[in-house]
């Protein structure tokens, strides 16, 4: 019995501490759900997605269901259930923001998931000790504020953004030729 425990506890351990080349290789091969046309941007922390899938696993089959789902890019801008408060979505469809109206942010309860459903910008990240605080963070928002300089990216359909708690993240830059921008923002209760 004592055996079986052990080796109990020894699974879970494993799959709280996952090493970074295993992690990548199961966001490469897609682990989170294999066949999904759509795709993890290169850049996302594998270790921290793995654990927080698999720490999940039905809320986030849950989230990618719903991104998956091909009606969900016809849906009107709102907010939408997926999971009660641990997972939820917000579709938008606004005018993009210069670099000096967008705001960096990070949040401790929920993880982003950003898609562009229709459109494209600019989003860039930057590790949280690499930025200062503007705005300490406001648990009624779940968000802090920074200044910062980070790696910028080109969000367009296809490839989904994840944002944990210690990316500090600056969505929503207008990107030329492109003024309104349809996006997905699937909210994922991050898991201690």
């Amino acid at each position: 019995m004592f055996l079986s425990m052990f080796a109990g506890i020894f699974a879970f351990a494993q799959n709280k501490t996952v090493n970074a080349q295993k992690a990548r290789q199961w966001v490469q091969r897609q682990g989170w759900h294999p066949g999904y046309a759509l795709k993890v941007y290169n850049d996302v922390d594998a270790a921290t997605f793995y654990q927080q899938y698999h720490a999940n696993k039905a809320a986030w089959d849950k989230a990618f269901a719903f991104l998956a789902d091909p009606g969900t890019a016809s849906l009107a801008p709102g907010k939408y259930p997926i999971a009660g408060d641990t997972v939820y979505a917000s579709i938008t469809e606004n005018p993009s923001k210069t670099l000096d109206q967008a705001s960096w942010e990070s949040h401790r309860k929920y993880i982003d998931l950003q898609y562009v459903i229709k459109g494209k910008e600019q989003i860039s990240v930057v590790p949280l000790d690499k930025a200062t605080v503007t705005h300490p963070y406001d648990a009624a928002h779940d968000a802090a504020n920074y200044t910062a300089s980070g790696k910028d990216y080109m969000a367009a359909p296809g490839t989904f953004y994840l944002f944990f708690p210690k990316d500090v993240h600056r969505p929503n830059v207008k990107v030329d030729g492109y003024d309104v921008v349809k996006k997905l923002v699937i909210k994922i209760s991050y898991t201690e």
